[in-house]
């Protein structure tokens, strides 16, 4: 790579984007503008968000005649009930006559007003009843808490050693107050909210009244004082602190992706509509070269946006704030710990960004990738705003999510925290900056993405285009379409079904989501969507030819790498605890009447099923894209989502890459059958050992180590062996001479064309 090119296309490229007076509006201008204005909309909205008065309706004996404590002063709620003495006035009285009319009961007054409090325009939001003689019941229980001044002698006396026992007195029934309310109206709630406090103080003060009459402090009720000591606000920080720690993380990387987005589809999709690209394309430069260029001028105005948008709402909420004492404003080390990583953020967005803009036909077409773009963003960004989910070795290694969590740990002064945690997480962000350059760059690199023309969908010739022009095997289009087909299923399915209760629910509910749900959509569209279905599910005879030697070959790799599968799969549990539904599942399976249904249901259903639909329909389709690695993981990745457990999920995505590598090394489904077989067999095989079974097979109980209460593992000595032991398998299937598709042969000519003498291919289009 020459840098001298990449100087100069880095140049022109911001030159034209500094031409661009939308774009400097979105980087420059709005960020300046948007959060001022935003701030004074927050003044001017704040006046519509003031505490407004609500009506309560008070029904039946109340105790508006007690002197203490008193629950009403003249026509309104003690004021002395309230956290702020005038709050008192948010809520409005209105009594109740004292005399009914002519027939009518204090319950029918009582029901009336509960169907005025239900509709949602009534007179009152809330209403408060007090049963009749609550006036005299709450007085006799005062009156029987007194002690009495003589007590009856017991009948007997106690035994020698024995204890006496007082006598045990019997209060009248606690009286009852009923607050009517309709939680369907926002109103009813806030008064309720208003209401439940100020009847909590005082009834708190009735009882220290009651304790009074007793001759006992009032601060008996309460024999215990809780001080906090707050080490937060000793060093300084506290809830402010959190509050910024958990808000500027996430806004600093939705001002990077939003900040490199629209750069980079005027970059791709904007040279594309003013034929430009063609220009420079043709030049000496390697398209890596162009690549870096652009990716550079992207991620610089990334960075400027982010910058100015962090200035621009560090200004406004230092001037907002001072109306807020509540909150204070973030200290300095926030803006550096922000600076050094949005250079990363920064990278693996525009990256991110300039890849999607390079598939985008026009600028109007680019701008549809954002919504998903941010769909799978946004969920990783704001996952760390739940509660308890914290900075550790599983979270460290979720992109995105492990950025805003190190973040987090440094605004909060954690440093030990972070520095436990920082190289797993920049080498998780540093290998997908990798990718997505390399993905960039591979966009670049081929014409039919960067040349493609813009048409009108029409359906019913696009119906007649799919059925007529069938190819032997499906396409990408396709491929995609089925494993996303699955994965609507299968939720869908899993929502609709209920929950089973016993082994024979489970069992039903697995067979159903394996024939209906993942078989029969990649049956039926290998049948009507391509001409040669045996070939698109590598059951046809031409890929007999390795199958006598792949098969046992396949079946050994599942047994002596099970042990490391084994010890793998541990290891994620531990990272990721496995939650109590899961646990729920476990236990139905141990239900089975037999092993040998479990195993049918385990071992043999699912395998066939899942390697017809992933590594035949959908691992052919992916076989288009022109590189066999990218159709193994892009196929690993939808056959591990189709796993309902997370901690299954990354396993079944592991084991997925090498079965997918059996498959097209082999170029036959049955080997791929044959491992999963033996892989699902063995892991469920695993959880019936017991000590019987151990003294009954000595070399079994040479292999494992543990207890039944801790559970088995494997020791060392056989994962290292069986690890070794399957490397060479793999050598051995690496050998055999796979049957490349016509995009492989095309992708591995052109690399070898862009080999020779280090020197570019001229591009063909102009």
């Amino acid at each position: 790579m020459r840098w001298s090119n990449v100087k100069l296309i880095l140049a022109r490229e911001i030159r034209d984007q500094l031409r661009d007076r939308r774009t400097l509006f979105m980087i420059v201008v709005l960020p300046l503008l948007l959060y001022p204005l935003l701030g004074m909309s927050f003044f001017q909205i704040s006046q519509f968000m003031q505490d407004h008065p609500t009506k309560v309706f008070v029904i039946g004996d109340h105790p508006r005649l007690l002197e203490s404590p008193s629950l009403f002063e003249g026509g309104s709620f003690a004021a002395r009930l309230f956290g702020k003495p005038e709050k008192a006035r948010l809520l409005e009285l209105d009594f109740a006559s004292d005399t009914l009319s002519p027939g009518e009961t204090i319950e029918e007054v009582a029901e009336r007003t509960r169907r005025q409090v239900q509709a949602s325009e009534g007179e009152y939001d809330v209403a408060i009843y007090f049963p009749p003689g609550f006036a005299e019941q709450l007085d006799r229980f005062r009156q029987a808490s007194e002690p009495q001044a003589s007590s009856p002698e017991p009948t007997q006396e106690p035994a020698e050693g024995e204890a006496k026992t007082a006598v045990p007195r019997v209060l009248p029934k606690v009286p009852q107050i009923e607050i009517i309310c309709n939680t369907a109206n926002e109103r009813s709630q806030i008064t309720y909210g208003r209401l439940y406090s100020v009847l909590n103080r005082w009834t708190d003060e009735v009882g220290k009244a009651n304790l009074s009459a007793v001759g006992l402090p009032a601060r008996s009720a309460r024999p215990v004082e809780l001080a906090t000591a707050d080490l937060a606000e000793e060093n300084g920080t506290g809830a402010s602190t959190l509050f910024w720690a958990k808000m500027l993380p996430v806004m600093l990387l939705l001002w990077a992706l939003t900040g490199a987005f629209y750069p980079a589809v005027d970059l791709c999709a904007g040279e594309k509509e003013r034929g430009t690209l063609e220009t420079l394309l043709s030049s000496p430069a390697q398209r890596s070269e162009v690549v870096v260029g652009k990716l550079l001028t992207i991620m610089l105005f990334s960075m400027i946006t982010a910058i100015l948008n962090l200035l621009s709402m560090g200004f406004t909420g230092w001037l907002v704030l001072t109306h807020v004492p509540s909150v204070g404003t973030p200290s300095w080390m926030c803006v550096v710990w922000l600076l050094v990583a949005l250079v990363p953020v920064s990278a693996l967005f525009s990256a991110l960004c300039l890849a999607l803009a390079a598939l985008a036909r026009s600028t109007k077409e680019g701008q549809y990738y954002l919504m998903p773009l941010m769909l799978v963003c946004m969920p990783l960004a704001i996952l760390p705003m739940a509660p308890g989910v914290e900075l550790n070795l599983g979270n460290s290694l979720i992109p995105v999510t492990n950025v805003v969590l190190l973040l987090r740990a440094l605004l909060e002064s954690d440093y030990w925290q972070a520095l436990r945690f920082a190289a797993p997480v920049i080498g998780v962000i540093s290998v997908c900056c990798v990718v997505s350059i390399r993905w960039a760059v591979d966009q670049f690199n081929q014409e039919s993405v960067l040349f493609r023309e813009s048409e009108r969908l029409d359906v019913g010739l696009w119906l007649r285009h799919v059925f007529r022009d069938r190819g032997p095997t499906p396409g990408v289009a396709m491929a995609v379409f089925c494993g996303m087909l699955i994965l609507m299923l299968k939720f869908i399915v899993g929502l609709t079904l209920p929950f089973p209760e016993d082994f024979t629910g489970l069992a039903k509910i697995a067979i159903i989501t394996q024939l209906v749900v993942i078989l029969a959509p990649a049956l039926l569209m290998a049948v009507f969507l391509t001409r040669s279905p045996s070939r698109t599910l590598l059951v046809d005879r031409a890929s007999w030819r390795f199958v006598p030697m792949a098969l046992p070959a396949a079946i050994a790799l599942a047994v002596v790498i099970h042990p490391l599968a084994f010890m793998l799969q541990m290891a994620v549990v531990k990272l990721y605890p496995i939650a109590e539904g899961a646990e729920v599942l476990s236990r139905l399976f141990s239900e089975a009447p037999n092993f040998w249904l479990l195993l049918v249901i385990i071992a043999v259903i699912p395998p066939v099923c899942e390697e017809l639909a992933f590594r035949g329909f959908i691992l052919s389709g992916f076989r288009h894209t022109g590189k066999k690695w990218r159709a193994i993981v892009l196929t690993a990745v939808l056959f591990g989502m189709t796993h309902s457990i997370l901690q299954q999920s990354l396993i079944a995505t592991l084991a997925g890459v090498l079965i997918g590598y059996i498959a097209v090394q082999s170029g036959n489904l049955l080997p791929c059958i044959g491992y999963h077989m033996v892989h699902n067999g063995l892991a469920l095989a695993t959880t019936r050992i017991t000590p019987e079974l151990l003294d009954r097979w000595p070399t079994l109980a040479w292999m494992v180590q543990g207890n039944p209460a801790e559970g088995y593992t494997y020791t060392w000595l056989v994962v290292l062996v069986g690890g070794l032991i399957a490397f060479l398998i793999l050598a051995w299937f690496s050998r055999l001479p796979y049957q490349k598709t016509q995009e492989e042969q095309l992708h591995e000519a052109i690399k070898r064309g862009l080999k020779v003498d280090d020197e570019p291919l001229v591009s063909t289009a102009m």
